[in-house]
């Protein structure tokens, strides 16, 4: 009795994760990843992205929790994919930059930063006239 209930539960849960679009998982990634719970928003940011290979916020949220984990190399992935996508996302110039930043690569900062700059982020513009050449 006690197999058939577990088997019962594990097949319920296996048929509500079914059919879950990119975006119910990237809404999932975000409530994990405002709960700390950083690989567990990376495991349905990526599951998004498996769905939708396009979706930008996606990328960029993975980032996110790559960069809260310190995986700053896998997080400049993800934005640079990001900007891929959305040649026009600030954000993901702005938090490139910054984990570029963590990395020791001023320069590359401040390229990112300089052109978040031009795309409106004021952040970037005052890191930009404090810290860039």
């Amino acid at each position: 009795m006690k197999t058939y209930i577990l088997f019962t539960l594990a097949l319920l849960i296996s048929f509500s994760s079914f059919g879950q679009t990119a975006e119910e998982y990237f809404n999932s990634g975000y409530d994990k990843d405002d709960l700390k719970d950083y690989s567990g928003a990376i495991a349905d940011y990526t599951k998004a992205i498996e769905l939708d290979p396009n979706f930008a916020y996606a990328y960029y949220n993975r980032g996110n929790s790559k960069k809260n984990l310190k995986d700053y190399s896998g997080a400049i992935a993800d934005y640079t994919k990001a900007i891929e996508l959305n040649p026009n996302y600030a954000y993901a110039y702005v938090n490139r930059g910054i984990s570029k930043e963590d990395l020791g690569d001023l320069n590359g900062a401040c390229a990112d930063w300089k052109k978040a700059a031009k795309l409106g982020s004021v952040d970037a513009a005052d890191w930009v006239a404090i810290g860039c050449n």
